[in-house]
């Protein structure tokens, strides 16, 4: 039996339906034939048939009041609507057979009579199963203990109640019975009817609607147990449990009704406590789910305004005592940002929460409020803004408004802090990713080796800074005689200056291969630069060729570090004139800048190197300068350029040691290593 009604609890609701559809069938065409009948057996066979209908359409609808829980008042209105359904087909019945009908031994029904009933049982089924379920659904709403014994328990004396009428209904002398399990069935129903926690739920507004729904529904009980009475038709099971359940819908509706009304008073500040708690879960998921500081602080507002019940709520962040207004809720921007003002200049805004009167200011900086209370939105001490709430009318915020509005202060600093430092995550994790990009084209841009140049040795050092800096070197190999090399540093940082390099690398080495001299090279990348960069970005950069047989140096300077030139123990500074490339937009910049010749004689060293070395600093601030540089020179003048090189970065290195690098190291070094003299004597 268990496993049976397990399986169909379980069903599916198209099979749910099918079997209610299927008894129904068959008591359909069983009540045509036995619409009455003295038989014990035949009465109880049909009257156990409708009870099953009763039970199937019962655990069908219970799916369509389910689903309808968090409208718990419509579920009541359709109730309702189905006890009217009954009230109204029971009195048409009455009115249409006046006659009672009186059943001993045998009764004659003419075949319209037996279908009328038949038809009327099939509606009564499924409305008492609706009505019954509803009140079943509501009873065990919000339940925390289970107390589905006594429920089935009353439910188990319907059963006998209704059994033991169908056979008084033959036999008379058992209507003491009748009377009795009737009595325990309706003091099961009052047992059974203070079941109402989910009214402490509702909101007030929800609460009220209840009230009035309650007598409605009251009223329609109260009718529908008088019309039980009226029409006597051969139905005696299904009509006890109609009458049960009438009785059942006028005791736990009027339960209802006083439950309601004693928690009428107390709703208001309820509805507050929980729309107040509702808020705060809200805002602790947004903390964690949204980023976007103008969403975040819309939903404070918002979220304020409705629970402290006022006309009007902003929000406006602070920093250096400047506000700016963020979000605002039922005020426009500028009232908002006049009243916070005012506020402001008076020095009335400060650490802790306070109400203002705004009738001691002008009309003009009232904006139409009269009262208006401040939360200050606290982190780790410090004051990041405010969130106002303002009232039109003289009613002062209580400290329930004031803890009210100061938590939802602590939960907007929070999340406004922790939008914040998402922001922050985010567009480090950007930045970190355009630095990777900007790292790998500098990576690509630089030579991958240093040529192999009889009597010439060599050497290159690049360091980069954590953001890249736009530092570019490069050598070119004219033809047998000449070899060119450029070094030059871009303007910005990061990904636009990587970009820069790549375009300038490209420019170097095509003009390298048609330009003869370094001014021209330096004329032509011009012309190109000025009208590709931007009003913010140039370059600067010393281009060089040096005839390999001869021993001559010539070069430009557009901008650029001077070169440096050991020779004859002392070192000499080259800074040609010339400015930046892609400043000058006119036909000036080709008689600006100015080419030099120099001739290197044995172990002569060239020094070209970006202002990432001598603008080094330390923590006092102080730049390495040129002077340490030429120091460190002199001592290492003997050795390899590598060694020198090595030399040089150590040096910068330990002077700013305890301060971050922010400009790219570039060093490229040349010593004339062929004794011209010595050919010469020869």
């Amino acid at each position: 039996m268990t496993l049976i009604i397990n399986r169909i609890l379980h069903a599916s609701t198209k099979r749910k339906l099918e079997n209610a559809v299927l008894f129904s069938i068959l008591i359909f065409i069983y009540k045509i034939f036995f619409p009455a009948t003295d038989n014990l057996f035949v009465l109880l066979l049909g009257e156990i048939f409708i009870l099953i209908t009763l039970y199937l359409w019962a655990v069908y609808v219970v799916e369509f009041i389910r689903n309808k829980t968090s409208a718990i008042l419509s579920v009541i209105v359709t109730s309702g609507i189905f006890t009217a359904i009954v009230i109204f087909i029971v009195k048409t019945a009455y009115m249409l057979f006046s006659y009672p009908y009186s059943f001993t031994t045998k009764v004659e029904s003419n075949f319209f009579e037996s279908l009328f009933n038949a038809f009327l049982m099939l509606v009564l089924i499924v409305a008492i199963a609706y009505i019954f379920q509803t009140i079943k659904t509501l009873f065990f709403l919000r339940q925390k203990r289970n107390p589905s014994f006594y429920f089935n328990l009353m439910v188990l004396f319907f059963i006998f109640t209704a059994l033991a009428g169908s056979v008084e209904y033959i036999n008379n002398d058992i209507q003491f019975l009748v009377d009795i399990l009737e009595g325990i069935s309706i003091s099961l129903i009052l047992m059974n009817s203070f079941r109402v926690a989910w009214i402490a739920f509702l909101t007030k507004k929800q609460k009220i609607s209840l009230l009035g729904l309650s007598i409605i529904m009251i009223v329609l009980f109260a009718v529908g147990t008088s019309v039980s009475f009226l029409y006597n038709f051969p139905l005696p099971a299904l009509t006890m449990i109609l009458r049960l359940v009438m009785i059942y819908g006028i005791i736990y509706y009027s339960v209802i009704f006083f439950t309601t009304l004693f928690h009428i008073p107390t709703a208001a500040a309820i509805d507050r406590k929980t729309e107040e708690l509702s808020s705060f879960m809200d805002l602790n998921s947004l903390i964690n789910q949204v980023f976007d500081i103008n969403e975040l602080s819309d939903t404070v507002t918002k979220m304020t305004r409705n629970v402290c019940n006022c006309e009007a709520a902003w929000l406006a962040t602070s920093f250096n005592e400047e506000d700016t207004i963020q979000s605002v809720n039922s005020i426009g921007y500028l009232q908002a940002e006049n009243i916070t003002s005012n506020l402001r200049q008076k020095d009335l805004l400060s650490h802790d929460i306070n109400t203002f009167n705004l009738k001691t200011l002008s009309n003009e900086e009232q904006q139409g409020f009269e009262s208006v209370v401040v939360a200050p939105l606290k982190m780790h001490g410090k004051i990041n803004g405010y969130l106002f709430a303002a009232r039109e009318n003289d009613m002062f915020f209580d400290d329930e408004d004031k803890k009210s509005i100061s938590a939802f202060a602590d939960y907007a600093a929070l999340a406004l802090e922790n939008a914040k430092l998402i922001q922050e995550s985010i567009e480090k994790e950007r930045l970190e990713k355009e630095l990777d990009v900007a790292r790998e084209i500098q990576r690509k841009i630089l030579p991958k080796s240093i040529p192999k140049v009889n009597y010439l040795d060599i050497a290159s050092l690049f360091i980069p800074a954590f953001e890249v800096g736009g530092d570019y070197y490069d050598f070119f190999e004219l033809d047998n005689e000449n070899i060119g090399f450029i070094i030059a540093d871009v303007s910005g940082k990061s990904i636009q200056a990587a970009f820069i390099m790549a375009e300038v690398k490209g420019i170097f080495k095509s003009l390298s291969g048609v330009t003869n001299t370094p001014k021209e090279l330096f004329i032509k990348a011009n012309e190109i630069l000025k009208e590709s960069l931007d009003r913010k970005s140039f370059v600067t950069a010393t281009y060089g060729i040096l005839n390999i047989k001869t021993g001559k140096f010539s070069f430009c300077r557009a901008g650029h570090s001077p070169i440096m030139h050991y020779t004859n123990n002392q070192i000499i500074k080259y800074i040609p004139q010339g400015i930046g490339l892609g400043i000058e937009k006119s036909d000036r910049f080709a008689s600006i800048i100015k080419e030099m010749e120099i001739q290197l004689n044995y172990n002569d060293i060239l020094i070209l190197f970006t202002d990432g070395i001598n603008e080094s600093q330390n923590k006092s601030l102080e730049e390495y300068g040129y002077n340490r540089l030429e120091k460190v020179i002199k001592e290492n003048k003997e050795g390899d350029m590598n060694t020198l090189a090595k030399k040089i970065i150590e040096s910068v290195s330990l002077f700013s040691k305890d301060s971050s690098q922010h400009d790219d190291i570039t060093l490229v070094l040349f010593k004339w290593k062929f004794n011209n003299k010595s050919i010469g004597d020869n």
